[in-house]
């Protein structure tokens, strides 16, 4: 991929992104994750006007830097960059929902959600709730 977007992210782009790191964060991205994903992106408000083709660039982009050695801290960067303050808890609780898709959530996502926590500043209490709902959201019979 070259170095240019073709235009400036999207706070729809950004919280795909977000989806998509946590899915690919144990290099292993599940059919369960994907769902998820794409029916976070298919039902949503948040996403009511997203160009559903950009999945697959933010998709690539999120691969491409996951490949460099400083590309999560380069990711944060875009992200605080480009999707409001408003929505960084929707970020969060997305990347919940996806970590907790497949039933289990593995060190590395574990570690990615904490990361995400932080440089996004959500507030513990809250990241508590989120979690929470997203645990019992998942939760199997």
């Amino acid at each position: 991929m070259n170095d240019t977007i073709p235009h400036p992210l999207s706070p729809q782009d950004c919280l795909v992104a977000v989806m998509i790191a946590v899915s690919a964060s144990d290099e292993n991205i599940r059919t369960s994750e994907l769902v998820k994903i794409q029916s976070a992106v298919n039902n949503l408000p948040v996403f009511a006007d997203y160009d559903i083709d950009r999945m697959n660039m933010m998709a690539q982009t999120v691969f491409d830097l996951f490949e460099q050695e400083d590309g999560l801290d380069a990711l944060f960067g875009l992200v605080r960059d480009n999707l409001p303050e408003r929505l960084w808890e929707t970020a969060y609780a997305l990347a919940c929902d996806v970590a907790a898709a497949d039933g289990t959530l593995l060190e590395e996502e574990l570690r990615l959600l904490e990361e995400i926590r932080y440089e996004l500043n959500i507030d513990r209490l809250h990241a508590a709730a989120i979690e929470r709902g997203a645990r019992a959201r998942h939760l199997t019979a």
